[in-house]
């Protein structure tokens, strides 16, 4: 018996019960995850999003709210073009947590990303309409979270300089493809759908090596912005003093 079992989160991935690998043009789709764990990540998305409407709504400026457009549209163009791997007959594609993370701080990305895929959804049929809210959570609310985290700690943790931002800008692009990855491994182990001995070594895998296309994508954004328009390198900071 051949059966397709679809794993995709930030790139478009798919795992037979044969253990081969073959392309698909979805995120998780629906039919996939149980309903219990549909529920659970649609709520925390929701109240997610929810939050950060009300922290954006209150904080955002008149120079971050263009920004927040164009990076959309940035992402959104981006995420059309999948980059074939080496191996497995797999794909990924540009998820751009960590490049908003660094101009816009993690609230405005979840807004973002939660309108990019709010698109891809309804419009390209890129991912179910019931699961959504997990698509959310593993891209907006996990490789966001997740990228901001990393980039903030490190920026405390050592020098703050034009390097050590690159570096950590890098980090935290390759967490963010990388632990939205697991989440989406442990939706799928959680739903009884495949072994987390079988989903998690795939999933890790692939997104280990498309996390380092994320890294220099994201690199590579920021220093052409810094070269070329060093004012957009201080939303974030102007935003946060805006706060205090």
């Amino acid at each position: 018996m051949h059966i397709k079992i679809l794993i995709c989160s930030c790139n478009r991935i798919a795992i037979a019960s044969n253990g081969k690998y073959e392309i698909t043009r979805m995120h998780i789709p629906d039919g996939l995850l149980n309903a219990g764990t549909l529920v659970g990540t649609a709520v925390i998305s929701t109240g997610g999003v929810a939050g950060a409407v009300r922290v954006v709504g209150k904080k955002l400026g008149e120079k971050q709210i263009p920004m927040m457009g164009v990076l959309a549209a940035f992402i959104f163009a981006a995420q059309m073009l999948n980059v074939p791997i080496v191996f497995g007959g797999t794909s990924g594609h540009f998820l751009g947590a960590a490049l908003c993370v660094v101009l816009l701080g993690p609230w405005a990305t979840l807004i973002i990303l939660t309108l990019v895929l709010i698109v891809q959804c309804f419009i390209f049929q890129d991912g179910g309409i019931l699961a959504l809210g997990a698509n959310i959570f593993n891209m907006g609310i996990v490789g966001g979270g997740a990228a901001y985290l990393i980039y903030q700690l490190g920026l405390k943790l050592f020098e703050n300089n034009v390097r050590t931002k690159t570096i950590l800008s890098f980090a935290a692009a390759w967490c963010s493809v990388v632990l939205a990855s697991v989440a989406c491994s442990l939706e799928i182990v959680i739903s009884d759908v495949i072994p987390l001995r079988v989903v998690l070594p795939a999933m890790f895998g692939t997104h280990a090596i498309i996390g380092l296309l994320e890294g220099a994508i994201t690199v590579a954004a920021l220093t052409l912005l810094r070269k070329t328009r060093a004012d957009l390198l201080d939303l974030q900071e102007s935003w946060q003093t805006d706060e205090e």
